[in-house]
């Protein structure tokens, strides 16, 4: 345990544990790594660069990067010197990286590609508290990351502020399925209480590898790139997810942080090769996968003919993994049983967790030894959890935010006189300390009938298929649950050939509909999907659908597919 419980002492004692690299980073298709000493240097520079440049404690400095060697340096110089990082995803629109900037009264701008600066406002500079743009990779804007080091170099006496657990390290404003986005006040104490204690619960006995994908701009994989590093653990940083296949054989890694989409993708592809692949070779794959399906995650073993599989299959298809990946991570959605015991079954321990930005963002996670379907795990330590009268999950701990910047009446309305932080998700918790999540609070809504729907649930069971690639339940007032569907074209290719509009051709349209039917067995009647319509065009972020961290923005797709609703109730 660190003597203060700073982000900068957590990741400096992490470091002095690693015989290994610091990072690597992907870029132009090579890895690059960075050192140790080489990433303590540049932190040490870059920091003197930024305090020459007048940066103190309490400053807000705003970062906009992919996921880079260059984006961790970036936040624990700045975070050195007690001044306060401000996360920008990749794929925020333009009109909310000028909010954000603004809102947080950010001095410095630090921005990786032209490509990235060029998606910004016009208007930016006129930002009243902005002074000056830096650019990490390329030569644009006011002074490059490049200058600001040498500039340390030159300048590197300066007196360390001293900060304390309770000093503010970031303002991570959450990407917002509705309004603007609010502006998440995290310490050094939320982030680092939540750094230890989930690194006691992570399965995996360090120094491991691990390979970062998902954006450090997210609580979820800042947080777990502070916990490698404290840790001792080598990061990978992926420079596109789609080459992520390849990326996984070359840095071979033992663990990864994930969100269900890809696992479901994955266990998507393994069927669809076996069911492609003829003659014996064909039926051992397809025999294998299905025992792989039936594996028992709560008793931890597998139906009669799993070790002969593990022999035969499993220990091949983890090869093309790179050999070493025994670990996978969930967060940020539902985990389907399905998948999660298709992957345990692999030999590739999958469990998932729980957590929200303003909760730093674990509150809950796995073990390896003590899995249960549907479960997030049991709260880690120093965080309690309680279930109020109408099935809200309430938390207390030193992980809960400050509150929102500037938004002290927003701040009220989720943490009450007691401390208790207000999640707005829904769910129980069994005699054994296992939490599940049942809905968003939100999101649930009542039928014309009376009976109440909780969406999510039936959402992940459709995106279950490999056929469906992105569902939303409808209904709200209405008589019965419809759908709103988004095939998987890769899937249709190979299962289906060529088509038309998938929304009308009738092959597709059957086939969706016998996914629906098997969401529907054994569902009480009201929460039934009796109607759907097939959609040509995919929910994304920029056509406005899908917040930066791809949560579905419902209203905006009612609004838009208005009368697609509509059609399944006339």
């Amino acid at each position: 345990m660190p003597d203060s419980l700073t982000i900068p002492a957590v990741v400096a004692e992490g470091l002095t544990k690693n015989r290994s690299i610091a990072c690597s980073t992907k870029r132009g298709g090579v890895w690059i790594d960075t050192s140790v000493p080489d990433f303590k240097a540049q932190v040490r520079h870059f920091a003197c660069g930024l305090h020459h440049m007048g940066i103190r404690k309490g400053d807000r400095v705003a970062l906009h990067a992919e996921n880079s060697a260059e984006w961790l340096i970036v936040d624990q110089a700045v975070l050195t010197l007690g001044a306060v990082t401000v996360p920008i995803y990749t794929t925020q629109p333009g009109d909310q990286i000028r909010y954000i900037i603004d809102n947080a009264g950010a001095r410095l701008y630090i921005v990786s590609t032209q490509e990235l600066y060029a998606g910004c406002p016009q208007d930016l500079k006129d930002v009243e508290s902005l002074e000056s743009v830096i650019s990490i990779f390329g030569d644009f804007g006011d002074t490059t990351y490049a200058e600001v080091l040498a500039r340390g170099r030159d300048h590197t006496e300066f007196e360390k502020p001293q900060i304390t657990e309770g000093d503010l390290a970031t303002l991570v404003y959450t990407s917002g399925t509705t309004g603007v986005p609010k502006g998440v006040m995290l310490s050094h104490g939320n982030i680092t209480s939540n750094v230890v204690s989930v690194g006691e619960r992570l399965p995996f006995t360090p120094p491991v590898t691990g390979l970062s994908y998902l954006p450090l701009s997210h609580s979820f994989e800042r947080v777990a790139s502070i916990a490698y590093l404290y840790l001792g653990c080598p990061i990978y940083f992926v420079e596109d997810f789609l080459e992520i296949k390849e990326d996984i054989q070359t840095a071979r890694p033992h663990h990864m942080t994930t969100v269900p989409r890809l696992l479901e993708k994955v266990h998507a592809g393994l069927n669809l090769l076996a069911a492609s692949t003829k003659g014996p070779k064909g039926r051992l794959l397809r025999w294998a996968l299905r025992l792989a399906e039936a594996y028992d995650v709560e008793r931890g073993r597998g139906p009669i003919g799993h070790k002969l599989a593990e022999k035969l299959v499993y220990k091949k298809i983890r090869e093309n993994f790179g050999g070493n990946l025994r670990y996978f991570t969930s967060g940020g959605a539902a985990l389907a049983p399905g998948i999660q015991a298709f992957f345990n079954g692999l030999g590739i321990t999958c469990g998932q967790g729980y957590g929200l930005t303003e909760t730093a963002p674990v509150i809950t996670c796995y073990t390896s030894d003590d899995l249960k379907p549907r479960s997030v795990g049991k709260c880690i330590r120093g965080v309690k959890v309680k279930i109020a009268d109408d099935g809200e999950i309430l938390v207390q701990g030193p992980n809960i935010m400050q509150g929102y910047y500037g938004m002290p009446d927003k701040t009220a309305e989720v943490i009450d006189a007691d401390g208790w932080f207000h999640t707005g998700d829904i769910g129980r918790m069994d005699e054994d300390g296992h939490v599940y999540i049942t809905d968003r609070k939100k999101q649930l809504f009542k039928l014309s009938t009376g009976k109440y729907i909780a969406p999510s649930p039936i959402e992940v069971g459709l995106c279950n298929s490999p056929l469906i690639e992105q569902a939303i339940v409808v209904g709200p007032g209405r008589k019965f649950c419809g759908a709103l569907i988004i095939v998987d074209p890769a899937t249709i290719e190979k299962e289906v050939g060529p088509t038309g509009e998938a929304s009308t051709d009738p092959e597709v349209l059957a086939r969706v509909q016998a996914v629906v039917d098997s969401v529907n067995l054994g569902k009480p009647y009201w929460e039934q999907i009796k109607k759907f319509r097939i959609l040509d065009t995919p929910f994304s972020i920029d056509t406005g659908e899908l917040t930066p961290t791809l949560k579905v923005k419902r209203r905006v797709v009612e609004d838009k597919y208005h009368d697609h609703i509509e059609s399944l109730y006339t």
